[in-house]
């Protein structure tokens, strides 16, 4: 059985990087001294933060039980996010990855025995390659590295667990202050510009609305986002109810569900009342169906009362006011995504997925959103612009030659 697993994974893997390296050969790389003879532009130093599980986790292990008796209950550190241990032991890696809710503290814990750390702060290493994703943050990283940028220098990382939501993520938004505010003072008090994917973008947006528009006027020149889902998705509804394999058959479903399900992150996720009526239905059953007004009731009729409470927790960071900050809104669209669950038989069925547009994991009026934003108090003054890019699916706009050399052209004053 490890031998089919390994196949199906060096399979994925070599076909992964020969589809990539159609896109890359697009990309217009200039040469760094050709970029520093121009002395008018300056490098904004670039942060980039990742989206849901695109930030490299370890576990460090001494569990009192193990759901197998080959499960290890003891061990020092070893990488537990999207190595081979899904592939060699899936009920191993999900029990040490899944996390449990407190109702009494509202927060979550890791499971009794685990501990867990993400790594990397201030690196872009260690978002550039995710297993199973292959190239994450590499494409983008490699492009301003061939226009000048130095990474630890100008170019920075910002990963975060994201298994959780933004009230538990305070320490994170602390350190991405300070972050920033380091890396704008070593390149000589140059603004700083913020490159954010998916729910990344979600996680930043909550951190601006935090801080003082003073402080925003001096320490950021820009923000530019790709596919973040501002006013949720629909999936992680599917996600958390029968579990989602991310479009990778070698995951269960029935097993990712037990994982999901306790993340309070895919509730942060999920539709807010902003982008759907309160009314439209989300999952539909022959003798009933579940909306905004009582998207709770499913998550007990499902057995799941823990997620109706995780989400109450996450609804008030449904707060979409703008940033305050120059932003680049860009994402896919053209791409079939599931906008409700149609249940024929039952909880325990497969659903119909009922797709409409968007980027394959996120609805195309979440990817819009940014624009609602266009000469509102909040925004102070600052331009608003986003970019469609037609057939570009949520994950291949990291790796995507127009989208890449959008970046490149704001960041590195290309006017070609």
């Amino acid at each position: 059985m490890k031998i089919v697993h390994w196949t199906i994974y060096y399979f994925m893997l070599v076909n992964f990087h020969v589809i990539h390296s159609n896109f890359i050969d697009s990309i217009r790389f200039l040469d760094s001294n050709e970029v520093n003879e121009n002395s008018d532009c300056l490098l904004s130093p670039v942060i980039l933060i990742p989206g849901f599980g695109g930030s490299k986790m370890e576990a460090k292990l001494n569990k009192p039980t193990a759901p197998h008796w080959w499960c290890s209950k003891k061990s020092d550190y070893f990488n537990i996010w999207l190595d081979y241990h899904p592939v060699l032991s899936f009920d191993c890696w999900m029990d040490n990855l899944k996390l449990v809710y407190d109702p009494e503290t509202r927060k979550t814990k890791n499971t009794p025995g685990v501990v867990t750390r993400v790594i990397g702060w201030g690196s872009t290493e260690s978002m550039e390659w995710i297993w199973i994703f292959g190239a994450y943050f590499n494409y983008i990283s490699e492009a301003l590295v061939n226009r000048g940028y130095i990474r630890g220098k100008n170019l920075f990382g910002a990963p975060y667990d994201f298994r959780k939501g933004p009230n538990e993520s305070t320490q994170w938004f602390q350190n991405l202050k300070q972050l920033t505010e380091y890396s704008y003072g070593i390149n000589k008090n140059t603004r700083v510009t913020f490159i954010a994917y998916s729910m990344g973008g979600r996680m930043l947006l909550h951190f601006l609305q935090q801080m003082p528009q003073d402080w925003k006027d001096k320490y950021l020149e820009r923000t530019i986002t790709l596919a973040v889902p501002w006013g949720g998705s629909v999936r992680p509804i599917q996600a958390v109810s029968v579990g989602y394999d991310l479009g990778i058959a070698v995951f269960p479903n029935d097993k990712l569900k037990e994982m999901s399900n306790t993340f309070p992150s895919l509730a942060y996720l999920m539709p807010s009342k902003q982008f759907w009526e309160p009314d439209e239905a989300l999952v539909i059953m022959d003798s009933k169906s579940y909306s905004l007004e009582n998207i709770d009731e499913f998550f007990y009729d499902i057995g799941q009362p823990q997620m109706a409470e995780i989400r109450k927790d996450q609804s008030v960071y449904n707060n979409f006011t703008a940033p305050g900050v120059e932003i680049h809104c860009l994402f896919g669209a053209n791409i079939p995504t599931a906008e409700r669950l149609y249940f024929k038989s039952g909880f325990n069925s497969k659903p119909v997925i009922l797709d409409g547009d968007g980027d394959g994991q996120v609805n195309r009026r979440s990817l819009w959103g940014c624009r609602h934003w266009e000469n509102t108090p909040a925004q102070a003054g600052h331009a608003v612009y986003f970019k469609e890019f037609k057939d570009v699916n949520h994950l291949k706009i990291l790796y995507n030659s127009e989208s890449i050399n959008y970046i490149l052209k704001i960041v590195t004053c290309d006017a070609n």
